[in-house]
């Protein structure tokens, strides 16, 4: 049986979902970060908050990607995560206005899901990095 050439991208957000056929992927593990090509030795991991990327052909992409798993076979690597977004998907503004409100929501113990403000703030926190570095060349 011939390996596979290109692997196929699948990403699944609660508010999105798209699929790319790819060369490599570079995804933030919690044990690692670690690499994918075509072919690779099939596993389950969990994903820490930090960088994705993929390259297709010349062109590499870049994903702020948190809380979530990849599951990767031979042809394929599926990721589920929280959050999952391009730097160009990423708005300064956003951020801060998120960032103000997980501020305020740590004024009201009471009222918190925890769980909910934790990803809130890890995806401001994410967008805030990710535009302070896109800032860096400009």
């Amino acid at each position: 049986m011939a390996l596979p050439t290109k692997l196929t991208l699948n990403v699944v957000t609660p508010d999105h979902s798209y699929s790319h056929e790819v060369d490599e992927v570079s995804l933030p593990g919690s044990e690692g970060d670690f690499g994918v090509r075509p072919g690779h030795t099939p596993f389950f991991a969990s994903l820490r908050t930090g960088q994705m990327s993929y390259r297709q052909g010349a062109e590499t992409h870049v994903l702020v990607v948190s809380v979530g798993f990849a599951e990767v076979l031979p042809d394929r690597v599926s990721v589920i995560a929280q959050v999952a977004e391009t730097a160009e998907d990423l708005d300064e503004a956003r951020a801060q206005a998120g960032m103000s409100r997980a501020e305020e929501m740590g004024a009201m113990p009471h009222e918190i899901d925890f769980e909910r403000a934790r990803v809130a703030l890890l995806r401001t926190l994410q967008q805030l990095q990710a535009e302070s570095r896109r800032g860096v060349g400009h």
